[in-house]
């Protein structure tokens, strides 16, 4: 999700959870302000005897509220701030009262700033931006600018503070890790009112890779979203049974974002004959997008699927593009399942074998307020993605969806995503 002028097509996508970064910013009264374009532990040498992890619950669901977040509490003393947890970027940020210049409704108070500023010349704050785009007008601070590709945008300066993290090891501590201070915010189409973002992105300025860095978990991430909402997050790798998982490498023709790399759809087991997608997970969009042109081989297909079937489409329905209504509402997805065939993406790493991911139908379709099932599949080229394509929210629940960053591999297997797991010593979530 991040990236200026030169890294792909960020810009132009309308899902949240993908961003640009650039060097355009400047902050309120406390700092140095240009125009619109700690009593902690942060080194606490803290050497594990063994494994341990984070995991934060998630609250939400993609439909009827299209979003998830966690609960952090962040500051001294520690304050509880919402965010939405995106895989698709790595800056995690707070709307501020430095004061803010433009802010949307939060759920709480916004976060006040201390004085304990990330330099120019920090590694992080070089991470942030683009070779080349990296000025440093303000030597003492690090100023950001991150815009999402459904128009939603922050602008602030990166410092540091407390998270006040509890850990499966039994710990509770409090390392102070980089963040933004967003002063001026603009809300996109997608909007919701959050505390700020929790970049879950590759980048070095991710909150789990700043853990890394300090040795308090390793930096891999994991996620298992409920299909009947809420679901957890976790920082570290001590709940896996690694055995029992499908791994595929991460691609290296995606440095910023998490991809198997290229993808051939298959429906009910059977292949298309299209293939070479490119395909990328993200945390940060509800709902799944595939390009125009295999967008509209998928929709073709299920409407020939359904002919003669107890469904009719409902064009009066305008939770998504395509929704079908029955003779009467539905009162569940299984209600419609048998009338819909599984799909499935996949991935050849180049290695003898391949790796599957499975979409049942409760994984690309949505029961809508009014009775009727919809699409949850949408139209990636119509907002902007080109020939990218996005594996959303809606595909990764009951599954758990594991970004193994140190060995550079994705993995996923079936999971119970509405109970908090526990280390690997007795945890199951199969």
């Amino acid at each position: 999700m991040e990236g200026k002028s030169g890294s792909w097509l960020l810009l132009m996508m309308v899902v949240m959870g993908w961003s640009v970064t650039s060097s355009s910013a400047s902050f309120g009264d406390h700092y140095h302000r240009g125009s619109r374009k700690t009593d902690a532990t942060s080194s606490l040498g803290f050497n594990r005897a063994a494994p341990s992890s984070i995991v934060l619950p998630v609250h939400g669901n993609v439909y009827p509220t299209g979003s998830y977040n966690v609960t952090l509490n962040i500051g001294q003393p520690p304050k509880p701030y919402f965010l939405d947890p995106d895989t698709g970027s790595d800056l995690t940020w707070l709307q501020c009262d430095a004061p803010c210049v433009r802010c949307t409704p939060a759920p709480h108070p916004y976060y006040r700033p201390n004085n304990d500023l990330v330099a120019c010349k920090d590694p992080l704050c070089e991470a942030l931006h683009s070779p080349g785009s990296h000025k440093c007008d303000v030597p003492e601070q690090c100023d950001y600018e991150v815009e999402y590709a459904d128009g939603g945008s922050s602008i602030g300066v990166l410092l540091r503070d407390s998270f006040s993290l509890n850990f499966t090891s039994g710990l509770q501590l409090r390392p102070k890790l980089a963040l933004g201070c967003g002063y001026d915010q603009l809300p996109g189409s997608s909007y919701h009112p959050i505390d700020g973002v929790l970049g879950l992105g590759k980048g070095k300025t991710s909150i789990v890779s700043q853990l890394s860095s300090q040795g308090l978990v390793r930096n891999v991430i994991g996620h298992c979203l409920s299909g009947r909402g809420g679901g957890y997050f976790v920082f570290g790798d001590d709940i896996y049974d690694y055995s029992r998982i499908v791994w595929t490498p991460m691609s290296l023709d995606y440095s910023k974002h998490y991809s198997p790399g290229p993808a051939e759809l298959m429906v009910d087991g059977k292949s298309t004959g299209i293939g070479n997608l490119r395909m990328v997970f993200d945390s940060g969009s509800s709902y799944t997008y595939l390009s125009s042109q295999v967008y509209q081989f998928l929709t073709s297909w299920l409407k020939r699927e359904l002919t003669g079937k107890p469904l009719k489409e409902a064009p009066d329905d305008r939770t998504l593009p395509l929704c079908w209504k029955g003779r009467k509402p539905f009162k569940s997805i299984r209600d419609v399942k048998k009338y819909f065939k599984p799909l499935a993406l996949r991935f050849n790493s180049g290695r003898k074998d391949t790796a599957q991911y499975e979409l049942p139908p409760e994984a690309y379709l949505i029961l809508s307020s009014m009775g009727n099932v919809c699409l949850g599949i949408l139209n990636g080229t119509e907002v902007g993605l080109q020939n990218y394509n996005i594996i959303g929210d809606i595909s990764m629940q009951d599954k758990m969806v594991i970004y193994d960053n140190e060995k550079q591999m994705i993995g996923w297997a079936p999971g119970k995503c509405d109970h908090l797991p526990k280390p690997r010593s007795g945890f199951s979530f199969w």
